[in-house]
């Protein structure tokens, strides 16, 4: 577990391009940039210590169709990168790491291939990752386009039993909204759970950053949060505010509070 918590500057990419999806909806998509590895150089200018990929396209086909775009970043850009979507064999894990990726994501998979789960905690237990997408508690799949009968929590307590190291926790409706997190969701699965667990969705500004922190105070086992929207949208909160704000919140917190007196 990380002592401080760690930015995630999401990078999702469509047809090789930096897009955002508002709530997961493929329809309600925005492009930022046809050049994913720049953008991932910026982040890192900016002091990211990780990436968060996402391969949309793979995520809705079920087969990675980025994987050239995303092997490029890995080979030019000196960082840790988690990346997830479309990825369904242990022959594309081991590919990906080979390639240099640190944390490789699964989400629908995890939910349908206990055999391949079996396979591939055995292999890489320390570079898997597993997505919890949850509407209203209940965990969605096959890039969001459908919501299970699985409590985001049993699935928590189902991956950790079978070994996974690692939860993403992403609340579909906050998700590209700039609503802020959803708090009382991350706070449920950090108490589900004793591994390590990374927010997701609904981060607008550095106030969202601190109630992050402090939730992490009372929940240690909160890793990180991943940021997307703000970062690309907001002119006055990027990577390096974020990680400047986490570094003092401390005195942000107390600030408020003496504001609010």
């Amino acid at each position: 577990m990380s002592e401080n918590l760690i930015i995630f500057p999401a990078i999702d990419l469509m047809d090789g391009k930096v897009v955002r999806l508002k709530q997961g909806n493929f329809d309600k998509k925005t492009d930022y940039s046809d050049d994913p590895l720049a953008v991932a150089q910026h982040w890192k200018s900016q002091g990211a210590l990780w990436l968060h990929v996402v391969d949309l396209d793979g995520a809705k086909a079920g087969d990675m169709k980025n994987i050239d775009v995303i092997k490029k970043i890995a080979g030019n850009v000196d960082i840790a990168i988690q990346v997830g979507g479309g990825v369904r064999s242990v022959e594309r894990i081991k590919e990906l790491i080979d390639s240099g990726i640190e944390r490789v994501v699964l989400g629908t998979k995890a939910i349908s291939d206990n055999d391949l789960m079996k396979e591939v905690i055995k292999k890489y237990a320390d570079h898997i990752a597993v997505s919890i997408d949850c509407s209203q508690g209940m965990v969605a799949q096959r890039g969001w386009l459908e919501t299970t009968k699985i409590k985001g929590t049993d699935f928590a307590n189902e991956m950790e039993a079978q070994g996974i190291k690692y939860l993403i926790y992403t609340d579909i409706h906050k998700d590209g909204m700039l609503q802020g997190p959803n708090i009382n969701g991350i706070r449920e699965i950090l108490k589900t759970v004793a591994i390590d667990v990374i927010a997701s969705g609904g981060v607008s500004g550095s106030h969202d950053i601190v109630e992050l922190c402090i939730l992490k105070e009372q929940h240690p086992n909160l890793l990180g949060a991943i940021t997307g929207k703000a970062i690309y949208e907001l002119q006055y909160f990027d990577v390096q505010k974020a990680l400047e704000t986490v570094k003092n919140y401390k005195f942000l917190k107390n600030k408020d509070i003496k504001d609010a007196q």
